[in-house]
C-alpha cells in the first residue's frame, strides 16, 4: 500500500550494482518501491566495468561505477579510487535533486562528499551501519589474521575516527543491525534516542512447511549455511560434529557457503581431515539462492555457531532466520541475537558456546524429531509475524516519515 507521503531520497551504498543483499535489495528495492518511494542509487559495479554509466533499477535511477576486479594490490587500490571518484556524483546530484535525505551505508571517506552535500543543500543525512568494519580491521591486527596488517590497522583507525566522530554525530538519525550494535554504538557517544536496529529478515515465509531430513534411508543432515571466512571460528563446529557422530555414526554435515579467501576454505577441510571426519562432512560452495533452499529443505537441524567476539556480537544472523523461516529447528551458541531469536519464539536450541553443548544440543533435535518438529513451527511462525521484510519495511518507512515531518 502506498505511503500517506511519498519520498525522494539518495542512496549511496557499498552494495554492489546489481544489489543482491536482501537488506538492500528487497527491504529498499522491492518493499519500499511498491510503498511509491523514489530512491535514486550510487553504486559501484559487482561485474568488470571500464566505464561509469547510468541505468534503471526497480524503476529506480543507478549511477553505476566503473570497478576494477584484478588481484593485484595496484588494481585493487584502482577498484577503490574508482569507487570513490563514483560517489563524488553525490555533490553534483544532491545540488540538481530535491531529496528529502541521502542514506549512506556502509562508507566511509566516501561518506564524507555526502555529508558535506547535506549541510550545504540542508538535507537531512542518514547513516546505516551494517557490521563494525573499523573494529574488524583492528581485530585482524591484534589477532594476527590481517594479510596487510599496516593497511588493515591504518584504515582501521581512519575508518574508527570517521564513523564514530564525524559521521554518526552529523546524523539526523542512525540505522544499525541489532540491539547489541545499537548499544555498542551508543557507548561512543551517539545519543540512543536518534538509532533505530533493523535486523535481518526474508523475503517471505514459505507457505507450505518443507520435509525435515533425507527420509527413513538417508543420513540426517546437519546442515551450516553462511560464510566460511576464517574469522567465523568453524573449526569449533567440525570438533563439535565430531562429538556428534561419536553416538550419531550415521549423521552427516553439510556446509553451504565458501571464503573470501580460498585459504578459509582449505583451512576447514585440512581440519576435518585432522579430526578424523573428512568422509562424513560435504562442502557444498557457493551455490545459487534457490540451490541453496534445496539444502536446507534436506536437512534436519540447522547450525549457527557464532565465535563470541565483541565483532560477531554486534551483527544479526541472516541464516538463522532463513532456518525459522523454512520451518527447521535451530541449534545455536548465545549471540545476543540469536539467544533473543529463540528465547522469543521457540524455534530451537541456544546453548553456551562449548563443543559438547553444541553436539549435545543437535543430538538432542536428531533424537527427538517431534520435539523438532515443532520447533520448526514455532519459528516459522514467529519470522511470519516479526521478521518479513514487509513487517521490517514498515518500521524503517516510520522512522523517515517521522524524521521528515
Amino acid at each position: 500500500m502506498e505511503a500517506a507521503r511519498t519520498l525522494n531520497f539518495l542512496f549511496v551504498s557499498r552494495d554492489e550494482y546489481p544489489p543482491y543483499r536482501v537488506d538492500v535489495a528487497v527491504l529498499f528495492g522491492e518493499e519500499m518501491v511498491a510503498r511509491g518511494h523514489r530512491i535514486e542509487w550510487i553504486l559501484q559495479s559487482g561485474s568488470p566495468a571500464e566505464r561509469a554509466y547510468r541505468t534503471v533499477w526497480r524503476s529506480c535511477r543507478v549511477w553505476v561505477g566503473a570497478a576494477d576486479y584484478g588481484k593485484s594490490a595496484a588494481r585493487r587500490l584502482r577498484r577503490v579510487l574508482l569507487g570513490i571518484a563514483n560517489d563524488l556524483r553525490v555533490l553534483r546530484l544532491v545540488r540538481r535533486g530535491r531529496y528529502d535525505f541521502i542514506q549512506v551505508k556502509d562508507k566511509f571517506v566516501s561518506a564524507l562528499p555526502a555529508l558535506v552535500a547535506a549541510r550545504a543543500t540542508g538535507t537531512r543525512f542518514f547513516y546505516w551501519l551494517s557490521y563494525p568494519f573499523p573494529e574488524e580491521d583492528l581485530l585482524a591486527v591484534r589477532e594476527g589474521a590481517a594479510r596487510y596488517p599496516r593497511y588493515r590497522l591504518a584504515r582501521g583507525m581512519v575508518r574508527k575516527a570517521l564513523l564514530y566522530r564525524l559521521l554518526l554525530p552529523a546524523a539526523a538519525h542512525v540505522f544499525v543491525q541489532s540491539e547489541q550494535m545499537k548499544s555498542d554504538v551508543a557507548a561512543h557517544g551517539i545519543p540512543a534516542t536518534k538509532i533505530t536496529p533493523v535486523p535481518m529478515g526474508v523475503r517471505a515465509v514459505p507457505s507450505a512447511l518443507p520435509q525435515s531430513g533425507e527420509g527413513p534411508d538417508g543420513p540426517p543432515i546437519v546442515l551450516y549455511l553462511g560464510s566460511l571466512d576464517r574469522i567465523r571460528r568453524l573449526d569449533f563446529l567440525l570438533r563439535a560434529f565430531r562429538s556428534v557422530l561419536a553416538r550419531a555414526p550415521e549423521a552427516r554435515l553439510h556446509l553451504v557457503g565458501g571464503g573470501s579467501e580460498p585459504e578459509d576454505e582449505a583451512f576447514l577441510r585440512a581440519e576435518a581431515r585432522r579430526l578424523e571426519i573428512a568422509e562424513a562432512v560435504d562442502f557444498k560452495g557457493f551455490v545459487p539462492m534457490e540451490e541453496a533452499w534445496s539444502h536446507v529443505r534436506r536437512a534436519a537441524v540447522c547450525v549457527s555457531p557464532f565465535h563470541p567476539t565483541p565483532i560477531l556480537n554486534s551483527t544479526s544472523p541472516t541464516k538463522m532466520i532463513e532456518y525459522m523461516a523454512m520451518g527447521k529447528p535451530v541449534v545455536a551458541n548465545d549471540h545476543p541475537e540469536q539467544q533473543l531469536v529463540l528465547g522469543r519464539s521457540g524455534g530451537g536450541l541456544c546453548v553456551r558456546y562449548d563443543e559438547q553443548s553444541f553436539a549435545d544440543a543437535i543430538l538432542e533435535l536428531l533424537n527427538d524429531r517431534e520435539k523438532a518438529a515443532e520447533m520448526g513451527r514455532r519459528g516459522r511462525f514467529w519470522v511470519e509475524r516479526y521478521r518479513t521484510y514487509k513487517v521490517i519495511a514498515d518500521r524503517v518507512e516510520e522512522v523517515y516519515l517521522n524524521a521528515c515531518r
